[in-house]
């Protein structure tokens, strides 16, 4: 199928301080001067915020969950909740997460990045797909219809955090089933929210995006370099 054009539009973006008071500037400055030893731990295993980290020129460490950690387990839905309510609330959860990981390993302080991503139709919610055939109901579910692509980003450290979210649509062609189960087989579904990676095959079939393509990645660039910012990030 030849990929049908794209067309971006932009939004304001969201973005909220977990306190009412954000680092003093003065404060700040330490850990973001470039050049100055200034850097953010990442805790999160994707190559693409990670690709997107670098895009900003922010230096960064990882700061991945240790093998005993059930960081999956943080990503549970709970009954009723909304889109926005969860991917808040499970990156919150991540932050949280990494705060203790950070103390338990003695690294020196530094900010922490976080963030989460979820595709909702509705108040349906599209996470990870647990196999093919799951890939294959959610792709079944999103062919043809305009959805949600909700990515929460925290920035903190012990004493404070700050947080944004980011809301874009995203609107597919329809697929038929072979086009579905094509683009299953690739293996590309898996592992992504709603069983599809904007960057990759998936862009023949979306035919209108609303809002941050970074977000859609995984790391809405504009609501992080505001947090960053915060924390005295020259960027």
């Amino acid at each position: 199928m030849p990929t049908i054009p794209t067309t971006v539009s932009k939004k304001a973006p969201t973005l909220v301080a977990a306190r009412t008071t954000l680092p003093p500037k003065g404060a700040a400055l330490a850990l973001g001067r470039p050049g100055g030893g200034g850097f953010v731990y990442l805790a999160s295993q994707s190559p693409r915020r990670r690709q997107l980290l670098e895009q900003l020129g922010v230096r960064h460490e990882l700061l991945l969950p240790d093998a005993d950690e059930d960081a999956e387990g943080l990503e549970v839905v709970k009954r009723g909740e909304a889109p926005a309510a969860y991917v808040r609330r499970v990156t919150q959860l991540k932050l949280d997460a990494a705060l203790v990981r950070l103390k338990r390993r003695g690294l020196p302080v530094a900010p922490i990045l976080c963030s989460d991503t979820t595709v909702a139709l509705g108040r349906v919610i599209y996470g990870k797909p647990a196999d093919a055939a799951d890939a294959r109901r959610m792709l079944s579910e999103l062919s043809g219809t305009t959805h949600r692509v909700l990515t929460a980003v925290a920035v903190g450290t012990p004493r404070r955090r700050v947080h944004a979210l980011s809301t874009s649509r995203v609107t597919f062609a329809p697929m038929s089933r072979q086009q579905i189960a094509a683009y299953v087989d690739g293996g590309e579904p898996m592992g992504k929210a709603g069983a599809y990676a904007v960057q990759g095959r998936a862009a023949a079939y979306i035919s209108h995006i609303a809002g941050s393509y970074s977000g859609i990645m995984g790391l809405p660039m504009f609501e992080t370099a505001e947090l960053l910012r915060a924390y005295g990030f020259k960027i």
